[in-house]
């Protein structure tokens, strides 16, 4: 029979039950235990009955104690099946995502988990799951964002110049009033909300269809809202259409919602309403017009996602009225969530002024 191995001289009995008392873990704490009845005279026997295992584990604890001091008597990790995918097998993986699929070729327009197990299976023969597939673009950093809305013509050109010449358009305003008049940043837009009403996913049950009810009807209302992103702060309103005295209305609403003494520059699309001179402008608003086909610029379109995936969507409007009170109840619970505006509203090329 082999020699028992001798433990580390630079602890001892009294030191490992300190440890043992003070340990989170009851697994370390009971070979601590174990441990110290050797420093302390016992035999391994003694310690195997008090940890209650078999002398060849008291061994490998001894092992373990002596090479990593107490954190060896830590339970690991089991290192758990090897990853099928190997890193090449990962970087082409990454570069399918990235490019997208090509709808004549894979039949789809967006990836989805499955269409992603074939594809592997395809380039690889490597056959995985669809949870397996989840779970390593989880460790490659993918998650399922919505996109957000971008114009099919965009000039990605004009949309950066855009960005960068911002605080300069804001210098110019800022220099026609007088000094130190605080600058809010207000971002506005109209979305129509009708009894044709969008439908949106749901939780349901693997393997079932839900359904949803789909008006026909064509009533519907205009909803004009504007954001304050940094203030947290909204200001809109509930009208029948969109022309030249509505707009004015809900220029008119903003202008009250800006702070006492502060000036708001209103960001918006280049819709007609919006740029025409027969429009009457607040002394305390200056209107940027957003470069053409950018709508990804404006938060607002962020916020009517929103609004119409969490309160506007899946519904059956009866009525006008109905719709009207329904988009009311909907900006409402939106501007008394300021810390949703500045969530979904900020925009690092519109820092405060």
């Amino acid at each position: 029979m082999g020699r028992a191995i001798g433990l580390r001289e630079d602890f001892d009995g009294p030191a490992l039950r300190r440890l043992a008392r003070n340990s989170k873990s009851a697994p370390q704490a009971r070979r601590l235990l174990a441990l110290a009845q050797i420093y302390e005279g016992g035999s391994r026997s003694e310690a195997a009955r008090i940890g209650g295992v078999t002398l060849q584990i008291v061994r490998d604890w001894v092992i373990r104690f002596n090479t990593r001091g107490p954190d060896g008597l830590l339970d690991g990790k089991a290192p758990g099946k090897a990853s099928i995918l190997n890193d090449a097998q990962r970087r082409a993986l990454v570069e399918a995502v990235e490019r997208g699929p090509i709808p004549a070729i894979h039949g789809v327009v967006r990836w989805r988990l499955i269409d992603l197990a074939h594809w592997l299976h395809e380039e690889f023969a490597v056959s995985l799951d669809e949870t397996t597939v989840s779970r390593e673009l989880k460790k490659l950093g993918y998650v399922k964002l919505t996109a957000r809305p971008r114009h099919h013509a965009q000039n990605g050109h004009a949309m950066e110049a855009f960005k960068k010449g911002f605080a300069s358009a804001v210098a110019e305003i800022r220099a026609n009033l007088p000094q130190g008049t605080p600058i809010e940043i207000w971002f506005q837009d109209e979305a129509r909300v009708g009894q044709k009403n969008t439908i949106t996913r749901r939780w349901a049950q693997r393997g079932t269809r839900p359904s949803a009810p789909k008006d026909q009807r064509t009533k519907s209302a205009y909803i004009f809202g504007a954001i304050c992103p940094e203030e947290g702060k909204g200001a809109g309103l509930v009208l029948p259409f969109c022309n030249t005295e509505t707009m004015t209305l809900h220029l008119a609403e903003i202008a009250l919602a800006v702070a006492p003494g502060a000036h708001a520059v209103v960001l918006m699309d280049q819709a007609g309403w919006h740029m025409t001179s027969k429009l009457k402008v607040p002394a305390n608003i200056s209107i940027v017009a957003l470069p053409a086909k950018c709508p990804e610029l404006n938060p607002v379109e962020n916020v009517w996602q929103f609004m119409r995936d969490n309160w506007l969507s899946n519904r059956i409007f009866t009525s006008h009225d109905n719709i009207v009170d329904h988009c009311c109840e909907a900006w409402n619970k939106l501007v008394d969530q300021p810390w949703r505006i500045m969530t979904i509203g900020r925009r690092k090329w519109a820092r405060r002024f």
